[in-house]
Parts: C-alpha cells; sequence; structure tokens
C-alpha cells in the first residue's frame, strides 16, 4: 500500500560519504530520516578478493512512493561502483510515526 513504513539500508566507506548522502536524500525528500552506524565490518567477494573491510551502515526511513527516488539518489550519489541499495517493507509502523514520514 502506498504511504506504508519503508526502510533502506546501505553501506558507505566513511562518516563523511555516509553524512552526505543522508544529507542529500533528507533535503531532497526523499527520506525522511537517516541514521549512521559506524564501524560495522562487512565481509564480501569483490572482484575475485575477499574483503574484510570497516564501513558505515547507513538506515533510511521513508515511504513506498518514494524509495524510487531514493534508489536513484543512492545510484548517482553512492561512491561504490555498485552501491548496495536494499528496500524492505516496514512490518509494522505506529500511526504518529508514520504520519511524520508521509510529511505535510
Amino acid at each position: 500500500m502506498d504511504g506504508d513504513g519503508w526502510i533502506i539500508l546501505t553501506t558507505v566507506p566513511d562518516e563523511p560519504a555516509a553524512a552526505n548522502l543522508v544529507t542529500a536524500l533528507v533535503e531532497a525528500g526523499a527520506v525522511a530520516c537517516g541514521t549512521m552506524v559506524p564501524k560495522v565490518r562487512s565481509i564480501y567477494r569483490w572482484e575475485g578478493r575477499l574483503e574484510d573491510t570497516t564501513e558505515v551502515m547507513v538506515i533510511c526511513k521513508t515511504t513506498a512512493e518514494l524509495v524510487e527516488q531514493a534508489e536513484a539518489m543512492v545510484a548517482d550519489l553512492h561512491p561504490y561502483e555498485v552501491p548496495e541499495f536494499v528496500a524492505l517493507p516496514a512490518g509494522r509502523v505506529s500511526p504518529s510515526y508514520l504520519s511524520w514520514l508521509q510529511g505535510p
């Protein structure tokens, strides 16, 4: 259902990149809020090599109708060649928080 709460997950290499990305998303109205969790550890395979890096997890809150805008912006602004973009519907959002997410 349009207007439902959605959670977007991505990781970036450092706190300045996280702040830049979240600021751009919030200023554009693509997300209502972005939370940055520093020093998460990611282990993954990239170009045939096993990587073990420290990153910043970015958790954004938005609505269904804004997920595509947020995805396009992440693709455009993200510093990685292949940015993580995972959008999940929130199973339950309090009415007051959902109202805030939807904006005026």
